[in-house]
């Protein structure tokens, strides 16, 4: 009776764990996953040192319908970090910004600029920069709510010290992504249930280099293929837990 007690709570977990990766709020996604038909913007549509350019739809080769994309450096709602060295550890104090988005989600306009500018970090500079250069906050606003978005960040120094943090026109917080690798990284989520108004990029850890982004893709499902999602790690954490599981009820049994 404890065997089989025991293996069909297991059994529950795998399908928790299943459950998990199908209906996780973000979902990781690669560049390639992005359609010709995605937005994209470069920076290079600008002047260097344009401060919080905005896109309309004819300014990145967008139509009529697609969105106009906004930044700045922080949502209405955020704010930097009295006590950094607790929220952000090692992370510069420009760059550690706290607080949660008040809705309608907008951006802060007495926060730092962000700023077209040169990178010789990466090789398709130019790039958007927070303020101090490369150690301030970006925040994205989209006026259309997407379903993915995504772009080059770096140049990344540490891994898991920058994230991409997704939110709903509320101002709901739908998730978040950090860089796994050094130099520069494509960032990029989906929202499988609520749609995307912003992203935020700011410092979650050290970063000796700072980071800026390039080449931002968005899109509504039809501009996004996510394919096969590979479950995050926690869901393959308890569906690992849960076959081990069923496999050593299978073993109580035959003994």
């Amino acid at each position: 009776m404890h065997s089989t007690n025991f293996s069909t709570a297991l059994a529950g977990v795998v399908l928790t764990a299943s459950s998990f990766s199908l209906n996780a709020a973000i979902i990781r996604v690669a560049e390639v996953d992005f359609l010709a038909g995605a937005g994209l913007i470069t920076f290079s549509e600008f002047a260097l040192g344009t401060a919080n350019p905005t896109y309309a739809p004819g300014a990145y080769g967008g139509a009529a319908g697609d969105p106009t994309v906004t930044f700045d450096g922080w949502f209405t709602g955020q704010s930097l970090s009295g006590t950094p060295g607790v929220d952000c550890p090692g992370a510069a104090p420009s760059a550690c910004i706290v607080g949660s988005p008040t809705g309608p989600l907008s951006l802060d306009a007495a926060s730092p600029d962000t700023f077209i500018a040169a990178d010789g970090a990466n090789p398709t500079s130019p790039v958007l920069s927070g303020t101090p250069i490369y150690n301030g906050g970006i925040a994205i606003l989209f006026d259309i709510d997407q379903f993915g978005v995504g772009f080059d960040g770096g140049f990344f120094d540490a891994p898991s010290s920058t994230a991409i943090t997704a939110f709903a026109r509320d101002g709901t917080l739908l998730g978040s992504v950090s860089n796994d690798a050094l130099g520069i990284e494509f960032l990029g989520l989906v929202s499988d249930d609520v749609g995307i108004a912003g992203v935020f990029l700011d410092l979650v850890g050290a970063e000796p280099a700072g980071f800026a982004v390039d080449n931002i893709r968005f899109g509504e499902r039809g501009d996004i293929d996510i394919g096969n999602p590979v479950p995050e790690p926690s869901s393959l954490v308890l569906l690992g837990l849960g076959l081990a599981g069923l496999s050593f009820s299978r073993k109580k049994k035959a003994s």
